[in-house]
């Protein structure tokens, strides 16, 4: 389970969880307790490989509201602030990689909402991956070292 205490969602990933939530609640589960009924429904439950898949699935699902229910009652919500222009959650970040001068656009989310490979047009890392962590709280302008397997430099070319 995630420690939600420390978790902090963009106003995006907060709907994305409320939207699976919804969908776990309202589709999965009632689909998971008709197929445990109909499993039921054939006899003797302990030969029965349609019940114990019907009840894993119940397990996986009932396991996964509880995870959502912990994050949206503990998470925080991600807030911009003119002021403050250094990289944080929510953030757009543009920068240069210094060893190939390859030029990336990323954005910065809490590890719940990380996929760096869904889209390539919107790639989201968490703020606790070595990129991410090298990039929080840095400014425009700044180079840094990103502390990888095989360490590179990084120069900040835009926050958005």
């Amino acid at each position: 389970m995630v420690n939600s205490k420390d978790l902090i969602l963009t106003k995006e990933g907060l709907e994305d969880l409320k939207k699976e939530y919804r969908h776990l609640i309202d589709v999965e589960r009632p689909a998971v307790i008709e197929q445990l009924q109909n499993a039921r429904g054939m006899g003797d439950l302990s030969e029965n490989a349609d019940y114990d898949a019907a009840r894993n699935k119940q397990a996986e699902i009932e396991g996964r509201i509880k995870e959502i229910e912990a994050i949206l009652a503990d998470a925080k919500i991600a807030t911009s602030s003119k002021k403050d222009a250094s990289a944080k959650i929510s953030s757009v970040v543009t920068f240069k990689d210094l060893s190939d001068g390859k030029i990336m656009t990323v954005r910065l989310v809490s590890s719940i909402e990380s996929n760096p490979l869904s889209d390539p047009n919107d790639i989201k890392i968490s703020n606790v991956c070595a990129l991410g962590a090298a990039l929080m709280g840095h400014n425009e302008g700044e180079i840094l070292t990103v502390k990888a397997n095989k360490p590179y430099e990084i120069e900040i070319l835009e926050i958005k």
